[in-house]
């Protein structure tokens, strides 16, 4: 039987997440934050407009490059620990059997294990067990780049739909609400995928872009009233 874990979704899936959230709440607070200043429907169209673009290169620039140095950390312990193989290979072959030592195995088990493992694939061996290293589930800086761009366009693009369809007098209750409860739905499916709790997923997603919206909310009153 072939068995499911979700935590090799955790890569593409915290990208995606991370990349769906900061769309709608940041796309929904600014709006809503230019249209509490009393400005114009077009004002706050171009604001959402230029938020969700602006948006999406961000957090494309910032998951390439946060990605990347967590891939350039683990590329340079896989190029060290291939040096000290070609270096050491019988100090590392002790190295490895007091591993499994440490894990519970008399000295002579640990010894033979060690030693068919790394005979079958000694790299991958070191990496796996002494650094907790996967060489197919290395970092995919290209993969969190794209997926959070995205996944911001895609779900910032909701404020802006909300503010499209309704009349002036009901843009900022209409922008929170389609926002809340998409925001609720991203954590509870979140959840989903995770396996954690989906109404604890949901609340904990949705109270952040509560605060968020009723702070920029109050800011562009503000400034709106002080300018006014």
């Amino acid at each position: 039987m072939v068995e499911l874990h979700r935590s090799g979704r955790a890569g593409w899936l915290r990208a995606a997440v991370l990349g769906a959230d900061d769309g709608i709440v940041s796309t929904a607070s600014l709006m809503i934050g230019v249209a509490a200043s009393s400005a114009s429907k077009e004002a706050v169209l171009v604001a959402g407009v230029a938020g969700l673009v602006a948006g999406a290169m961000s957090m494309a620039v910032g998951e390439y490059v946060s990605v990347s140095a967590q891939r350039d950390a683990e590329q340079a312990d896989v190029d060290r620990e291939t040096r000290e193989l070609a270096h050491g290979p019988q100090a590392e072959l002790n190295e490895l059997a007091q591993i499994y030592v440490g894990r519970g195995l008399d000295p002579e088990l640990a010894r033979q294990v060690a030693e068919q493992l790394s005979a079958h694939d000694r790299l991958g061996t070191h990496l796996r067990d002494e650094l907790g290293i996967d060489q197919d589930a290395l970092a995919r800086p290209m993969q969190a780049a794209w997926i959070s761009a995205a996944s911001f366009a895609t779900f910032g693009a909701l404020p802006i739909v909300a503010l499209l369809v309704v009349s002036a007098s009901s843009r900022i209750p209409a922008i929170a609400a389609l926002s809340l409860a998409s925001l609720a739905a991203l954590g509870a499916f979140g959840g989903h995928l995770g396996g954690a709790s989906l109404g604890r997923a949901a609340w904990r997603v949705t109270i952040g872009g509560a605060v968020a919206m009723g702070v920029t909310a109050a800011i562009g009153r503000i400034f709106g009233v002080a300018m006014g």
